[in-house]
């Protein structure tokens, strides 16, 4: 069964990750990016807190080649234990 998907790859694709905030959150994430994205650049992760602090949402952006690609690299950020959610 092939899933049909809007992308048109390559493409640039943003993903949200949300998890706490922790020194090595961040860095935790673009290893598990870099991974799936060879090409990704940490240095362009954007970083926001959340309100109370409790909370850091990084926002990367991966030149995605295929649709395999990004459901890969999905399935390993949503089952990472310092995720909370993936957009």
């Amino acid at each position: 069964m092939s899933k049909e998907t809007l992308l048109e790859f390559p493409c640039d694709f943003p993903l949200k990750i949300m998890g706490p905030t922790a020194a090595d959150f961040a860095q935790t994430i673009a290893g598990v990016v870099i991974r799936h994205a060879p090409d990704f650049a940490p240095a362009s992760m954007e970083m926001r807190p959340s309100r109370a602090g409790n909370y850091l949402s990084l926002t990367c952006t991966v030149r995605a080649v295929s649709q395999q690609q990004l459901d890969a690299l999905y399935r390993e950020l949503t089952a990472h234990p310092m995720v909370k959610v993936v957009l």
